[in-house]
């Protein structure tokens, strides 16, 4: 076999042996989101909530934490209403009067 100047053939290489598999790791519990776990709390509820009162309600129940945020109650607000906004009565939240939620017919 002819080859350019300064060029090596290409020289065989021995097979790939086959690696043992990893053990299977075990899977996490997924976390609830704070969407989810407020909607759970509006639905144990009675009374109409707030956000905040939501989330003082999620963090004592222990179903969700804030990461750190120095708002989360203005976030959980904004997704509640974002959800009522795309999902219409199908929604998991009902706007009670301004900033009261309940519980809706897809919680």
């Amino acid at each position: 076999m002819w080859l350019p100047k300064g060029k090596k053939a290409k020289s065989e290489k021995p097979p790939k042996t086959a690696k043992a598999p990893k053990p299977a790791k075990e899977p996490k519990p997924k976390r609830l989101s704070a969407l989810d776990a407020a909607a759970h709390v509006l639905t144990a509820s009675e009374v109409p909530m707030r956000a905040k009162e939501m989330i003082a309600a999620m963090e004592a129940k222990g179903l969700w934490r804030s990461p750190g945020g120095k708002t989360p109650e203005a976030t959980l607000y904004a997704a509640i209403i974002r959800e009522i906004a795309a999902k219409g009565t199908a929604a998991r939240f009902k706007k009670h009067e301004r900033g009261v939620f309940v519980a809706g017919k897809g919680a």
